[in-house]
């Protein structure tokens, strides 16, 4: 069979993720890992609601952009896309993150102190930077030597110690090869493993190296109970829709102005103390405005996602990289949910980008 018939990266990945995210939070519970106990039914139902409604999002664009014709207007953005002016990027973002861990005197990684200081706008800045402008450059230019400069920043990323931007990164650099370059299945399968072992790695080393926590779990079963865990805070969420009355919205937009973050508002509304904690994709929505909000915001989102992913199935480079930064952050936030200022603002770019530079034509 010929896996790029079946388009693996199709928007629809995120629905079997999210089954597979239900299925690790099963095993989970059922070998109780930390005295786990499970979820209503009512809130695997609601998540389906809003898978549904993430379909249909994504089967709207798909009606309306099958059969228009797509005019680019590429003019106007590839003078920024040269060879010398990405590489120029990369190295930006890529020292501008050497500064942050500077500033911070140590590796986050290692120390749960750090860590929490980490996310600074040094690191926003390095992170909105590298990360389209390493894509644009393994996108357009076929040359080996620009994967150090993926590797390098691969690092520095990782030794902030947070798993988000960290997988970002990997996997929307997978996505751009995929889609840019006839990679053998061996590769791709090799690369999906690389993958969840680096997934395995970060998360185990940045949880046992919380100075005021202690873990006696392994690699894999930290993997299972995060899962579980996860899922007992949308649960908790689900009984308390519209508790936050919108300031975790607020807060994600107001996030590079202030230090507040929306997850330790998640952590002291669902379990009653200060902990930064996540919900899944479907959890902020619900605790600022109730199930209703939830199942709009996912439609929207499988609106945006089917859009950018019928404009690049007919164009490259610029729109294939848009679409693989925000299918990545889509798969994490089916974790974290939609709390990091960062993934809104490429959101936001990204669609301001598509409708400056794509005129649609008739039928």
């Amino acid at each position: 069979m010929d896996y790029k018939k079946l388009d693996i990266f199709n928007p629809i990945i995120v629905v079997l993720l999210v089954i597979l995210y239900l299925i690790f939070s099963l095993i989970s519970y059922e070998n109780h890992i930390r005295n786990l106990v499970g979820v209503s039914y009512n809130t695997i139902t609601i998540i389906f609601l809003g898978l549904l409604f993430y379909i249909i999002g994504v089967s709207i664009s798909r009606y309306f952009l099958k059969n228009k014709s797509l005019e680019i207007n590429s003019d106007k953005l590839s003078f920024l896309f040269s060879r010398r002016n990405l590489v120029l990027l990369v190295c930006v973002g890529i020292l501008l993150q050497i500064i942050n861990l500077v500033y911070l005197g140590g590796i986050p990684l290692f120390s749960g102190y750090l860590k929490a200081r980490a996310a600074t706008r040094i690191w926003l800045l390095s992170y909105l930077v590298f990360l389209p402008s390493i894509n644009l450059l393994i996108a357009k230019y076929h040359d080996r030597k620009y994967y150090v400069l993926f590797l390098i920043g691969l690092m520095l990323f990782v030794a902030t110690g947070y798993r988000t931007t960290a997988m970002a990164i990997v996997i929307s650099v997978l996505i751009t090869l995929y889609y840019t370059r006839d990679i053998p299945w061996k590769y791709l399968i090799l690369a999906i493993v690389a993958i969840f072992i680096l997934l395995l790695v970060i998360g185990y080393v940045a949880v046992q190296s919380i100075e005021w926590q202690t873990w006696t779990l392994n690699p894999l079963e930290l993997l299972f109970y995060r899962a579980g865990y996860t899922l007992q805070v949308l649960d908790n969420a689900v009984g308390l829709a519209g508790a936050t009355h919108g300031q975790l919205l607020y807060n994600t937009l107001m996030g590079f102005f202030h230090s507040t973050d929306p997850r330790v508002i998640v952590g002291q509304t669902t379990l009653g103390y200060a902990h930064s904690t996540t919900s899944m994709i479907f959890g902020p929505a619900i605790l600022d405005f109730g199930i209703y909000a939830m199942l709009i915001q996912m439609l929207i989102i499988g609106l945006i996602m089917g859009g950018i992913y019928y404009i690049q199935r007919s164009f490259s480079n610029i729109y294939t990289v848009l679409y693989a930064m925000l299918l990545a952050h889509v798969i994490i936030w089916i974790e974290t949910g939609p709390t990091d200022l960062v993934v809104l603002l490429f959101f936001v770019i990204s669609i301001i980008i598509i409708l400056y530079t794509i005129n649609r034509g008739g039928d």
